[in-house]
């Protein structure tokens, strides 16, 4: 069964050009599933039928978490069945459009709503706090501080920004190329300040990292090697708490950020979208929901009459 799984992760990697990090989600979840197959005496895939699905399904919703203790009364989020479902979809839809299987038995399991989680952005004033350069100037905070323009100013991903190389800044010309998910490539503008913030670092920080053996990655470690995606994680995260920011901030939140002051500013969905590197207009859209909370706050604090209004409105 294991077998018929990687084929299957192949072809996301090589045919779908899907990220390392889809990939890596797709195993896991299939390898929860071939594992509870095992325990259930299942030893291929042809022997597989709905109601094993089912009930691998209702095992885990009913199991308790994997971080909790066995009498947790913690159990599986709706989210996370909703992508072992996905992820079961997606495997018998290449099983059955390469002939490996006569049948896509799991086309009949109903994906259950899936509610989407509004992003998080960080206030003005949290953003300043956060990128108010640290003195003195080293190789590494000038690092960091690099990270942290570019992520704001550009709406990179943490993938995108530990991978990103030199040929792909165009600082002279305020632009980079950034490779996205599935290979994709995107020119994105870069602000004047991040600029400044890059070619510090470059022309100050980065030279003392660079070692014999080091790639052309752009942000380099300690030890002049590209950063691990957790590296790179705690390196902002600590940055945080320097700042004196209390609450929990994610790389990803600068994305968040990104998108949901240039939409409050008045920026045109489509040309989020197109920064981001959303393949769908409709992962974008999100942010609407995001400027609608903040109109209504703004509202209900500045309005004269907004507390005295009924529900209704009129």
């Amino acid at each position: 069964m294991e077998t018929l799984v990687e084929d299957f992760l192949q072809f996301l990697r090589h045919e779908r050009g899907q990220s390392d990090n889809t990939a890596k989600t797709y195993a896991a979840l299939l390898g929860k599933f071939t594992t509870w197959a095992a325990s259930q005496k299942l030893t291929d895939w042809a022997s597989v039928e709905l109601k094993h699905l089912m009930a691998f399904l209702q095992h885990e919703r009913a199991r308790p978490r994997l971080d909790e203790p066995p009498e947790s009364t913690q159990r599986l989020s709706g989210e996370s069945v909703y992508l072992e479902i996905a992820a079961l979809r997606a495997f018998y839809r290449f099983a059955e459009n390469e002939k490996i299987l006569p049948l896509n038995i799991a086309e009949n399991l109903s994906l259950p709503r899936r509610w989407k989680r509004l992003p998080k952005a960080l206030s003005n004033d949290e953003i300043e706090k956060l990128l108010k350069p640290e003195t003195p100037a080293t190789e590494n905070t000038l690092c960091d501080q690099a990270v942290l323009e570019l992520a704001y100013a550009s709406g990179l991903r943490l993938s995108e920004l530990k991978n990103l190389r030199l040929e792909q800044l165009h600082l002279e010309a305020g632009f980079i190329n950034v490779i996205g998910k599935g290979n994709k490539e995107r020119v994105v503008p870069v602000g004047r300040t991040a600029v400044d913030a890059l070619q510090r670092f470059l022309g100050q920080g980065r030279p003392k990292l660079v070692t014999p053996k080091s790639p052309a990655n752009v942000f380099l470690s300690q030890r002049g090697t590209p950063f691990a995606a957790v590296t790179l994680w705690l390196r902002i995260k600590k940055r945080v708490q320097r700042a004196d920011i209390e609450r929990n901030i994610t790389p990803h939140m600068l994305r968040h950020s990104f998108a949901t002051h240039l939409l409050e500013h008045g920026a045109d969905l489509r040309v989020i979208q197109e920064l981001l590197g959303h393949a769908s207009i409709g992962t974008t859209e999100i942010y609407t929901h995001v400027t609608r909370n903040r109109l209504r706050e703004v509202h209900r604090k500045f309005h004269p009459r907004a507390q005295a209004e009924s529900p209704q409105g009129r």
